[in-house]
Parts: C-alpha cells; structure tokens; sequence
C-alpha cells in the first residue's frame, strides 16, 4: 500500500473534525471530534515515521496523546 494513502486519509480525518466543528455540528467535547483526531493523528504517526520526518511524527504523538487524554477524561466523566 502506498503511504501517501496514510498521510491522506489521517489528515482528511483531522479536517473534517475541524470542519464539523467549525459549522457547529459537533463540538469539541464530542466524542466523535476526539475520535475523528485520534485516528487521524494516529496514521499519520505512520505516515511521518515512514517519512522519516521527526518533526512530522513529535507533532503528531503531541496531537494523539492529548486527544486520547481527553477522549478518556469525557468517557469516565459520563461513566459517573
């Protein structure tokens, strides 16, 4: 598989988050939002480590790690 595919789709992921947002469709404490960014951050941690792209992949486990941090916060805060 080509991992252009990967870079495309993480992205593609992370923009229609920020647009659903952005037309007040979802917020940003929606799990959908956070789910959207998870996996879309997440591939494209793949996508800068096969890039070889240092910078790339930090900004990208930054994005994941604080999207999964609030993802689980929202999770257990409804599970109360």
């Amino acid at each position: 598989m080509n991992s252009l595919y990967f870079g495309v789709t993480g992205s593609s992921l992370i923009l229609i988050a920020f647009f659903l947002n952005l037309f007040k469709i979802i917020t940003v404490e929606s799990k959908t939002y956070l789910l959207l960014n998870i996996l879309g951050s997440g591939l494209m941690i793949y996508y800068a480590y096969l890039l070889n792209s240092i910078p790339f992949l930090i900004l990208n486990i930054v994005w994941t790690f604080f999207a999964l941090f609030k993802f689980v916060k929202i999770s257990f805060k409804k599970a109360l």
